[in-house]
């Protein structure tokens, strides 16, 4: 193998560590930008570092807003739904809903999932705000929006056991057939949700 000068070599392995990056990936993003004669890479390196300065986590749901911003633009709207409470585990989440424009409440982002083989435990996510949050009153309505894996599961029947004791309905995200999916390709565990939460029509 050619011997690779240190810093062409420790971009190769800063891009290995993203998710979904291979070696070989890494290698093709750090040659195109090495070769591109365009500042991409000097606009990548200031919106790296401006990644980090520049952002904060809002004090009420922990999403991402502006440094300096107590709140961000989501829990500081008194136009949205006070009363309703929509757990996620990460700011891409609300992202996502908020793409799907049908949730017009409010959200706290977790910031992952229990997993004790990971050595995450509760006290390693914002859970404890978000108990907080409901027995201050005034929310009606928790909607667990973890993902549907063990991981995600145990995290949403861990929330339920706490928030019990506190007058709020708990839900969960319904699982089931994606629009437009074919019952031939659909896994046994999806087709068991879909069936376990069939509707009236």
């Amino acid at each position: 193998m050619a011997n690779i000068p240190a810093p062409v070599q420790n971009l190769i392995d800063a891009f290995s560590k993203l998710p979904g990056i291979g070696p070989r990936t890494a290698s093709r993003l750090t040659f195109f930008l090495l070769r591109n004669n365009d500042d991409i890479g000097l606009k990548l390196s200031e919106a790296l570092l401006n990644l980090k300065s520049a952002t904060a986590l809002c004090s009420e749901c922990f999403n991402i807003t502006l440094a300096g911003h107590d709140l961000c633009e989501i829990c500081a709207d008194s136009h949205r739904d006070q009363d309703v409470l929509c757990v996620v585990e990460a700011p891409m989440d609300v992202i996502v809903l908020e793409q799907a424009a049908g949730y017009h409440g409010k959200y706290h982002v977790l910031h992952g999932v229990l997993s004790p083989i990971e050595g995450i435990n509760p006290e390693d996510i914002r859970l404890e705000p978000l108990f907080k949050r409901v027995a201050a009153g005034g929310i009606k309505e928790v909607i667990i929006a973890t993902n549907p894996s063990m991981e995600g599961d145990a995290t949403a029947l861990y929330i339920r056991q706490k928030l019990q004791p506190y007058n709020v309905r708990i839900t969960r995200l319904a699982r089931g057939l994606p629009v437009g999916g074919e019952l031939e390709y659909a896994d046994q565990n999806t087709l068991l949700r879909a069936l376990s939460g069939r509707q009236e029509m």
